[in-house]
C-alpha cells in the first residue's frame, strides 16, 4: 500500500497544470483494487487543490454558432454522446469536487472516447447556458434533434401489430418530455406530432423526458389527417382521448379500463390533444373508439381532468396492458 501511495503523490505531482485528478489518476486506478482505488482518490483530494484552486483556471468558451445548442443534464448529455444522433462540439463540466462524481466522470470518458473536447468551467457558467435551469453539473453543445420524416423510418421488426402515439398540439415541453418517457418505458412503437403548433424537440424536452429524446424517435407531420386516413386505409384501429365529460360524439364513449382490443389485434394509433384544447374536430372524426379516465371521486369545477403527460401514462399503460393480454 505505501508503495501505491507514494506512486499516486509522484503521478499527481508529475501532472500538467489544469489537468483534472480523475483524468491524472485513470492509468493508476485501472491496475488497482476498488479498496486501494478508494485511498488513492482520498490522498489525491487530501493532498492536492481541487480544480478551482489550479493556475490558470478555464473560463467558459462557448462557440457562438447557431447550428448548435446546448444540452444540460447528466441523462441528456451522456445519451446525446452514446447514442450519436447529434454531432457534439464541447461538453462543459462544473469544476470543483463535483466534477468527481461517478456519473459525471462517466459522461466525460464517453465525451473522451468520441473526440469530444471537455472544458472545466464555474457552476455561474453553466447556470447562463442552461438559462438557469437543473444542469446537473455538465452542459454539452452539440447540434439540435429535429422530428424525424416517414422517409427515415428504419424498418420494424415483426414483434406483433404496432402501437403508435400520435400527439396533436402538445405544446408544453415538459409534458412532451414526460409523454416520450413513458412512452419509450411502456413499450410504444412510435411516436407523431403534428408540425404545426406543437413544441419543438428542444433540450428542455430531452431534460424533461431524462434523455429519453436522444434514444426515441419522434416523427412529425405537416396534416396528422392525412396520415390517419392512410392509416385507416391499410386497416389500422384509431383511438382517441377525451374528458370523462365529453358529449355529443357519434362515437361511444368507454372508459379505459373496460376497453378491450378486438381478436386479431389490430395496428392502434393513440390520439392525445393538446393542453386545454384537447384533439381537434378533424381529427375526432376520424376516429373509430374513443376512451375517457375515470375518476374516483366526484370533482371540483375546473379541475376535471388529467395532466396531458399523467394521462398518457395512463391510457398506454392501459392498452399495452390489453395488448399484452390478448396475444
Amino acid at each position: 500500500m505505501s508503495q501505491l501511495l507514494s506512486s499516486a503523490r509522484t503521478t499527481a505531482a508529475s501532472t500538467l497544470w489544469g489537468r483534472g485528478h480523475a483524468e491524472c489518476l485513470r492509468p493508476l486506478l485501472s491496475n488497482t483494487s476498488p479498496t486501494q482505488a478508494c485511498w488513492v482518490r482520498k490522498l489525491c483530494q487530501e493532498d492536492f487543490p481541487t480544480d478551482s484552486e489550479w493556475p490558470g483556471r478555464q473560463t467558459s468558451t462557448l462557440d457562438s454558432n447557431e447550428n448548435y445548442e446546448i444540452v444540460f443534464g447528466i441523462a441528456p448529455c451522456l445519451l446525446a454522446l452514446t447514442r450519436g444522433r447529434r454531432k457534439a462540439r464541447k461538453l462543459f463540466v462544473k469544476d470543483g469536487e463535483a466534477s468527481h462524481r461517478a456519473s459525471v466522470l462517466k459522461v466525460c470518458e464517453e465525451a473522451h472516447r468520441r473526440g469530444v473536447q471537455v472544458q472545466r468551467v464555474s457552476k455561474k457558467d453553466l447556470d447562463k447556458m442552461s438559462s438557469g435551469r437543473v444542469h446537473q453539473g455538465v452542459c454539452l453543445q452539440a447540434s439540435p434533434l429535429g422530428y424525424l420524416t416517414e422517409d427515415s423510418a428504419p424498418q420494424r421488426r415483426d414483434d406483433g401489430p404496432p402501437l403508435w402515439l400520435v400527439l396533436d398540439g402538445i405544446q408544453d415541453p415538459m409534458n412532451l418530455g414526460a409523454i416520450l418517457r413513458s412512452a419509450y418505458f411502456l413499450g410504444v412503437d412510435r411516436v407523431a406530432s403534428s408540425l404545426h403548433y406543437s413544441c419543438p424537440l428542444t433540450p428542455v424536452v430531452s431534460k424533461a423526458s431524462s434523455g429519453v429524446m436522444e434514444v426515441i424517435g419522434v416523427y412529425g407531420y405537416e396534416r396528422l389527417e392525412d396520415m390517419l386516413r392512410l392509416k385507416v386505409a391499410q386497416g389500422w384501429h384509431v383511438v382517441g382521448t377525451v374528458g370523462a365529460g365529453a358529449e355529443g360524439s357519434r362515437v361511444p364513449v368507454s372508459q379505459c379500463s373496460d376497453f378491450q382490443m378486438t381478436k386479431p389485434l389490430l395496428p392502434t394509433l393513440l390520439l392525445l390533444g393538446g393542453e386545454g384544447e384537447g384533439l381537434s374536430r378533424e381529427l375526432l372524426s376520424l376516429c373509430q373508439t374513443l376512451l375517457s379516465i375515470p375518476a374516483g371521486r366526484e370533482l371540483f369545477p375546473g379541475i376535471e381532468s388529467l395532466n396531458v403527460s399523467v394521462a398518457a401514462g395512463i391510457l398506454l399503460h392501459s392498452l399495452l396492458s390489453c395488448r399484452s393480454s390478448t396475444r
